[in-house]
């Protein structure tokens, strides 16, 4: 089993990858590999609506949304972590994010992210933390994922990597995160085992507000 932490923050060892390096030693220690991802710090195009993905089955723009899509086909859960900027998700992990899940949908057919946990976790100095929360669950939720929760929402605070480490309750959250994705993958797991297999989805009706 092997889990994916994705670091949407541009300071590859900030807050946010202190928060996820913790959900990723408790994820270690409970029997699961874990990796996390950094999406780097040079430019991210948001999504360009040029439906490329449907005959390349990727994204047209070939960067690291794609190479991330190489690894997620081998994953058996994600975390997505980012920091919060304006009260929001970074710009960049918000086109990771759009990019990401969109060609996803549309060229694969949500093969890789299909009923597989994913986590969400957001990183602020301050505030704006449950909106940026409220912002990144979408994308799991339209993707037939389920979502991975802790005993608080999934956040920790703190300007620099060292103040996120001073935010006990943070921590504690990150740990309970890792715990219950890896039990999450261990229930699916031993699902399987006995033959039970993912539910027919029926072919899904289009609408909009017009007809």
């Amino acid at each position: 089993m092997k889990v994916l932490l994705v670091n949407g923050s541009p300071r590859k060892e900030g807050t946010t990858g202190a928060a996820l390096e913790q959900a990723a030693k408790t994820l270690r220690a409970e029997g699961v590999d874990a990796e996390i991802f950094w999406i780097g710090n040079e430019p991210i195009s948001g999504c360009i609506a040029c439906g490329k993905c449907r005959e390349l089955k990727k994204c047209v723009i070939d960067d690291i949304v794609n190479s991330f899509m190489e690894k997620a086909v081998e994953a058996d859960g994600f975390v997505f972590g980012t920091p919060v900027h304006f009260a929001g998700a970074s710009g960049s992990m918000t086109s990771f994010m759009d990019r990401l899940f969109y060609s996803e949908m549309y060229g694969s057919g949500r093969a890789h992210f299909r009923l597989k946990p994913a986590g969400i976790v957001a990183v602020a100095r301050r505030a704006g933390t449950t909106a940026a929360l409220d912002q990144m669950v979408k994308y799991p939720t339209i993707a037939e994922m389920p979502v991975v929760s802790a005993n608080y929402w999934n956040m920790v605070f703190g300007a620099r990597a060292s103040d996120a480490e001073q935010d006990a309750e943070g921590m504690h959250t990150m740990e309970v995160l890792g715990k219950n994705m890896a039990y999450m993958l261990k229930c699916i797991e031993a699902g399987k085992a006995q033959g039970i297999g993912t539910p027919e989805r029926g072919k899904k009706p289009f609408t909009n507000f017009i007809r």
